[in-house]
C-alpha cells in the first residue's frame, strides 16, 4: 500500500538496490570476526561471513562463474550488473587440495541465483583441522559505496544478505 503511495507522490523512481543472496544457510557475522587478516581487514573486499549449517553453496546472484579454483574451496561470480563476488568456503582450505569439495559448475558457466555451485563436507573439513566460516565478499566494493551488509542474523539459502 505504501509503495503505491510513493509512486503516486513521485517517490517510487529510486533505483532498487541489487541484492546479493545468502549462498548457504547459517548465521551471518561481520568480516571482523573472521580469523584471517585478508578477510577481517577487508583486503580482498567487503561483505559478510556465514557460519554454515549445510554443506552447499548456491549462486548468490545471476551472473557468470569467473573463477572456480581447482581446489573447489572458492568460487567467484560476476553479476550481470558487474559486482564481483567471491564465496570462500573455510579458512586455509586451499590446503585440502579439493578433498571434501564437489563442484557442480565450471568456470565460464552462466548461472541463475540459487543454482548449486559447490557441495562440501562440513564435518570432514573440521576434522581435518580447518574452520568452515565462509566469507562472502564483494571484491569491487568501491563501485558500491552505499553497500549494506546484514550480519548477526540466521539466514536460509537465498535470503538477502548484501544490498548494493
Amino acid at each position: 500500500m505504501f509503495h503505491s503511495w510513493k509512486k503516486m507522490l513521485g517517490k517510487g523512481s529510486e533505483k532498487e538496490r541489487e541484492q546479493i543472496l545468502a549462498p548457504m544457510e547459517g548465521r551471518t557475522v561481520p568480516l571482523s570476526e573472521v580469523n584471517d587478516p585478508a578477510f577481517s581487514q577487508g583486503i580482498l573486499g567487503k561483505g559478510i561471513a556465514i557460519i554454515p549449517e549445510k554443506g552447499r553453496v548456491a549462486a548468490p546472484a545471476d551472473g557468470v562463474v569467473t573463477v572456480l579454483f581447482e581446489t573447489k574451496h572458492a568460487v567467484s561470480i560476476t553479476t550481470d550488473s558487474g559486482a564481483e563476488i567471491i564465496v570462500h568456503v573455510g579458512l586455509d582450505t586451499v590446503n585440502l587440495k579439493g578433498d571434501y569439495y564437489t563442484a557442480h559448475k565450471k568456470q565460464g558457466d552462466r548461472v541463475k541465483a540459487g543454482e548449486l555451485l559447490l557441495e562440501f563436507d562440513i564435518e570432514a573439513i573440521k576434522e581435518a583441522g580447518y574452520e568452515v566460516i565462509t566469507p562472502v565478499l564483494i571484491c569491487n566494493a568501491q563501485d558500491f559505496p552505499d553497500m549494506l551488509c546484514h550480519t548477526g542474523i540466521h539466514v536460509k539459502e537465498l535470503d538477502p544478505v548484501i544490498e548494493l
